[in-house]
């Protein structure tokens, strides 16, 4: 197993590696109920997530990866962990399109298939060119809407206050039906990456007062808008279109060549451009808004999962489907 240090040095050979697989996500998740793990092998390395779960029992999980190729030399050592740990199962997530997923199945021998926990479909919106390229992509209202927006005098600037931007996250779940995390999860995320320059808080205002934030990381080449809140004042000014477009510019000028928009939900394009004007439940409006940015919908390639103990996996697999009902 590595040390922080290590896996430190160790991640940033990568530097197309997902942030999720980054050293400060992993202390961040150990700050709020997991134990991070790395595990290095000739070719191959990964940060596994550990949950603990009743009677000494746990779950394992590797998002967006494993790093490097050689992934078979990994698995024995990572079972041994999972073993040793009582791992009802492992899932692994790998960072990975659906169009590629063929070309790693010979990795998941012994593995199922199964659903991912991050969003299995997104927008990527290339920031390669000038700032004339990326507007020409995009869907006209949403022009129109960016402009709008500087003309009707919403400021954006970057911020290191975390409360405003929790406050916004809470009014935003609660409009729109979804769980925020806690002030200090956040607090926590912008101090270990933006320590790294590899995170930016950016706020909206109009005189003064803040219309909506985000928070977006960055690694190597990509950047990733993972969260995003609006106020229910002055939405007629349009501050999340400035916001992504800032964000756009801030990711451009640290190098990186690609946008992630994150989740939008699962269902093919044909179906997404017939029923986004008609839908607003679940992710179908947050669908509707990144749209206009002129990205790609891309889809995973999924996750696959090591099982260990068959009952309880099966209990597992029962439980979160009773739950995706309810929900």
């Amino acid at each position: 197993m590595l040390t922080f240090e290590d896996w430190e040095n160790y991640y940033h050979q990568y530097p197309e590696a997902h942030v999720l697989q980054s050293p400060a996500w992993g202390e961040l998740k150990a700050a709020f109920g997991w134990e991070p793990v790395r595990i290095a092998s000739e070719g191959a390395a990964a940060q596994v997530l550990f949950r603990r779960l009743p009677l000494g029992m746990s779950l394992a999980y590797i998002p967006k990866g494993p790093l490097g190729a050689a992934w078979q030399g990994l698995w024995p050592q990572i079972d041994a962990i999972c073993r040793a740990r009582k791992s009802v199962f492992l899932k692994v997530e790998p960072d990975y399109w659906e169009a590629e997923s063929k070309a790693i199945q010979d990795r998941f021998l012994g593995f199922i298939p199964s659903k991912p926990i991050q969003p299995w479909r997104t927008v990527l919106v290339s920031l390669e060119g000038n700032e004339e390229n990326w507007l020409q992509v995009m869907k006209q209202k949403t022009r129109y809407n960016i402009h709008l927006a500087e003309r009707k005098e919403v400021i954006v600037r970057t911020t290191d206050d975390v409360a405003v931007f929790h406050q916004l996250m809470k009014t935003t779940g609660e409009r729109d039906q979804f769980g925020v995390h806690s002030k200090a999860y956040y607090q926590m995320a912008f101090d270990l990456f933006s320590a790294r320059k590899e995170c930016v808080i950016l706020l909206a205002e109009y005189q003064g007062t803040p219309l909506g934030a985000l928070m977006i990381f960055a690694h190597g080449g990509r950047a990733w808008y993972m969260y995003g809140a609006s106020n229910d004042v002055e939405r007629n000014r349009m501050p999340t279109y400035l916001l992504q477009w800032e964000a756009m510019k801030w990711a451009a000028a640290r190098g990186c060549k690609l946008y992630d928009l994150w989740g939008v939900p699962d269902c093919d394009e044909e179906e997404l451009e017939a029923s986004f004007e008609s839908r607003s439940d679940g992710l179908w409006g947050v669908y509707r808004f990144k749209r206009g940015f002129g990205g790609k919908l891309s889809r995973s390639a999924g996750a696959w999962d090591r099982v260990y103990n068959p009952l309880l996996y099966r209990f597992y697999l029962w439980w979160t489907s009773r739950r995706s009902e309810q929900g």
